[in-house]
């Protein structure tokens, strides 16, 4: 069997402070700190140790890979990184306080942008995606598919390319990965391997540092995630 490990980042400080995020780039708290050490640990107990890893191009991901992997003393495979396996743009309300922003827009509404497969939030002010792509971690990423704002369809879009160019092939080569990404990234990739319907996909959470692990079989059939949880 192929295992697939799958890891929603610790929580970050914009977590703990009910912000928006998306695109952001805070670091880990100190209990983010803890849960990533705590995910390493549980997946030692289990065996279940990775020959590669991957997280997306943000602090909060690369932090929580670094002591996960560090904690199960395998701080020495490659780690691959990716602008794809970023969180969900969320446009205009990245940096917002989530209550104001319900009081604003209406709880139907945030959830609608939160939660469903096909809505966008207003897209980004200029002044923002002037900050956020004047970062070097994107200067090779052509205008065209920098985001302003994206649905889960649109993170989907261009997460599944990843997932068939790169990580299927470290899954074929190496048999057991580990994607350390983001909560709304990794909805995309679950609603994908366990074929939830478009409008199903609004009850799918994905809790922060709790490890998701998949069985595939040679073609890479997925029979099913769970959680693993400290013994």
């Amino acid at each position: 069997m192929t295992h697939l490990i799958l890891l929603r980042h610790g929580q970050s400080e914009w977590n703990e402070k009910n912000l928006f995020t998306g695109w952001m780039n805070p670091g880990l708290t100190a209990d983010g700190e803890r849960e990533a050490v705590t995910a390493g640990r549980t997946l030692a107990e289990h065996g279940l140790l990775p020959s590669v890893a991957y997280t997306s191009l943000l602090r909060r991901t690369i932090s929580t890979a670094s002591l996960l992997l560090a904690a199960m003393n395998r701080d020495w495979i490659p780690v691959r990184r990716s602008w794809r396996l970023n969180g969900q743009h969320y446009g205009a309300l990245q940096g917002m306080d989530k209550d104001q922003a319900i009081a604003r827009f209406g709880e139907r509404q945030i959830r609608l942008w939160r939660r469903s497969f096909d809505n966008a939030p207003p897209p980004a002010p200029d002044s923002m995606q002037r900050d956020l792509f004047g970062d070097p971690r994107y200067a090779m990423l052509p205008p065209d598919v920098r985001p302003r704002a994206e649905s889960l369809r649109e993170v989907t879009q261009r997460l599944l390319p990843y997932w068939y160019d790169v990580i299927v092939p470290d899954l074929l080569a190496h048999g057991s990965v580990l994607v350390v990404a983001h909560g709304n990234t990794l909805r995309a990739l679950v609603k994908y391997l366990d074929g939830i319907p478009d409008e199903k996909v609004g009850e799918l959470e994905i809790p922060n540092g709790i490890p998701l692990v998949y069985e595939l079989d040679e073609d890479l059939r997925a029979s099913g995630g769970c959680y693993l949880t400290a013994s």
